[in-house]
């Protein structure tokens, strides 16, 4: 095996094994905290320009199944674990997960510290970093990974986003054939979203809930939206900075009060954006499958599933425009506002789980109900 090096642009190096593609990778140095799930974070495109860290110690141990992917491909820029399983066992599994990271030129570094790099990114903040295989000399890194570009200002979600628009009819799947058949809703209702980074169990959770979806680019005009007859408009999950996508923060503006709105992580802040508020950079963001969320209509408790670096201010929330529904308990954090007068309301946290509890399933319900009352 070769040696990976992760370098950090604090200058702090750790030194493991390369498991993945012998390659270099550079980006934002990030971790998640999640048991489960591996390949949903591998394939979520919200990871674009990032080197995830995964907590959980044994990775790779179930392997790879297509069925599972949130996309059509990996997204990390590169992956840092303790220990990586070269061996899957589980029935479903159809290749090995080194091979399928290997396949994508993602490189991975194992027998890393990961509790020790954890702690340094949750005192230091996430930070820059390279990940590279091979003989290398640890300085050398340090310096690139200072000249990254950072995270904050960056629009990758124009990036990641798909360049056609696509018509997707896919429902949920039964994954054991003892799990009892969950038919969908009869398809009622007609949602454009928008694809800022989109993950497919978004998708197969709104055809599950009665939709017929169209999928459209990150940049087309809320005319041409409207154009299709939407019954709703759905703003989807992404990843980097949510301030500079000026043009979908002016084609939200244009659609609220015009069609019912839903929001998930990125699409939740900008929304909050076309609004008239403001976001903020994390010290070392929420990714993970645990966090506690307040749900201030019901006094309910959610245990929910997160990724995300950025956060909506509340402060610059108009009270007499927005009502704040959701809190994250860990931090005090917004997790969800709806609009007082206008059928529109998001979410920064994933109710699709994928991976995660499904304690949240009821958002997507909420939304063809808002659609229903709109229509009347």
């Amino acid at each position: 095996m070769n040696s990976a090096i992760l370098a950090l642009e604090d200058g702090s190096i750790f030194e493991g094994r390369s498991f993945g593609a012998p390659t270099e990778s550079c980006g934002e140095v990030v971790f998640n905290t999640a048991i489960t799930g591996y390949q949903e974070v591998f394939t979520d495109p919200s990871y674009a320009g990032q080197i995830v860290v995964l907590t959980n110690p044994h990775i790779g141990n179930y392997g790879v199944m297509p069925e599972d992917s949130e996309s059509g491909r990996p997204y990390i820029e590169g992956l840092v674990v303790r220990e990586f399983s070269p061996i899957a066992s589980n029935w479903r599994s159809q290749q090995q997960a080194q091979e399928f990271l290997a396949e994508a030129n993602i490189p991975v570094a194992a027998e890393i510290d990961t509790r020790r790099l954890v702690r340094h990114l949750r005192t230091r903040g996430v930070m820059r970093g390279v990940l590279a295989t091979g003989p290398r000399d640890p300085q050398e890194l340090v310096e690139k990974a200072r000249s990254i570009p950072s995270m904050a200002g960056l629009d990758l979600a124009s990036r990641v986003s798909t360049r056609e628009a696509y018509q997707w009819e896919k429902g949920l799947e039964r994954r054991l054939p003892s799990e009892p058949p969950d038919r969908p809703a009869e398809p009622r209702w007609h949602v454009v979203a928008y694809d800022f980074g989109i993950k497919r169990n978004i998708l197969r959770r709104l055809v599950h809930s009665g939709c017929r979806v169209t999928v459209v680019p990150a940049l087309t005009p809320a005319e041409d939206v409207l154009a299709l007859k939407p019954d709703g408009v759905f703003l989807s999950n992404g990843p980097g900075d949510p301030e500079p996508l000026h043009t979908q923060q002016a084609n939200v503006r244009k659609l609220i009060g015009k069609v019912p709105i839903f929001g998930i992580c990125l699409g939740h802040q900008v929304l909050a954006i076309a609004l008239g508020a403001k976001t903020y950079k994390l010290k070392f963001g929420h990714r993970g499958a645990n966090h506690p969320v307040l749900n201030k209509l019901t006094g309910k408790v959610e245990i929910t599933s997160h990724n995300h670096g950025f956060a909506v201010d509340p402060d610059s929330l108009n009270p007499s425009d927005v009502e704040l529904t959701h809190v994250n308990l860990n931090d005090q954090t917004v997790e969800g506002f709806r609009h007082r007068r206008e059928p529109a309301f998001c979410v920064q946290y994933h109710p699709e789980a994928a991976p995660g509890p499904h304690d949240s399933l009821y958002l997507f319900d909420d939304f063809t109900k808002m659609m229903a009352e709109f229509k009347k």
